[in-house]
């Protein structure tokens, strides 16, 4: 129960930015069941179902059911922690999308962590609602406690493709560490274009920040270039304190991502993020 009080209160801090991210791209956070708009016969928590079969609305508001079905992490390899043993989910963001000319619909269900992970299980899953409803793709995203979508929730690559974003994290007295991974749904499955490891202090004498910007570039085929910029960021608290305060500075470090036909994926243009993490993991 700890661990469901501390994903609502982070959920409560992070409101604002949800909330821009469904003004602009139409996240939502629908009740499990209601019916999925189009499709009145359908509730979100039959789609939730296709993931943890078991799932069945509980009497404290929280859905509950026991292990998802098996999947892959996005990342692959020996990336993910293992699911709660039992899981009390509050609710699911929902995100439309296009994925080669169609219309796709993608839920992202935080299911919480285990006792012995330090990371939380979080699953992306991508549905054909064209029928009967299908479930294509699921795919653990989690890399840290508690998982979103990152605003602005998806970029448009072309008229038939959007690109998703999401994000992990996780807070201490004065550390934030955030891990965002951009994703394409490529023949109906979730393939990574990358992961972005980023990393907020917030200490007596001052406040650094790795924030991102997101922004697709050109007219290139038959996906768009991605651009992504972090920009870090240092300023004075203007407190007293026992040591001295840097100076105000501030820095952009951007990649883009192009598309290799030959390689049938997203390709950086530098190693700039890879190196800013190992920057990053000296300061923890």
């Amino acid at each position: 129960m700890i661990s469901v009080l501390s994903r609502l209160m982070l959920a409560c801090l992070l409101l604002p930015c949800l909330w821009a991210a469904a003004d602009a791209q139409a996240v939502s956070f629908p009740e499990l069941s209601s019916a999925v708009p189009g499709h009145q016969d359908i509730t979100y928590l039959d789609l939730a179902k296709m993931v943890v079969p078991d799932l069945a609305a509980g009497d404290d508001g929280f859905y509950k059911g026991s292990a998802p079905i098996e999947m892959r992490h996005i990342i692959g390899g020996d990336e993910g922690g293992s699911p709660p043993e039992s899981i009390n989910l509050p609710n699911a963001a929902v995100l439309p999308v296009k994925a080669g000319g169609k219309d796709r619909l993608t839920i992202l269900f935080d299911l919480g962590q285990a006792q012995d992970s330090a990371e939380g299980f979080a699953v992306l899953a991508l549905y054909d609602l064209s029928g009967k409803p299908r479930l294509l793709d699921a795919t653990n995203v989690a890399t840290d406690r508690n998982s979103y979508f990152r605003d602005p929730g998806k970029l448009a690559l072309d008229p038939g493709d959007d690109a998703l974003i999401t994000m992990s994290m996780h807070f201490n007295s004065s550390q934030g560490y955030v891990s965002t991974i951009l994703i394409l749904v490529r023949d109906d499955r979730f393939q990574p274009i990358d992961r972005i490891d980023t990393f907020d202090e917030n200490v007596c004498t001052y406040k650094r920040t790795q924030d991102l910007t997101f922004q697709t570039q050109g007219d290139e085929k038959p996906h768009a270039a991605i651009k992504v910029t972090v920009t870090d960021a240092t300023a004075p608290s203007g407190e007293s304190c026992e040591e001295a305060a840097p100076q105000a500075a501030s820095h952009d470090i951007s990649v883009t991502y192009h598309w290799d036909s030959s390689k049938s994926r997203y390709i950086a243009d530098s190693d700039a993020f890879e190196k800013l993490s190992a920057e990053n993991e000296k300061r923890f």
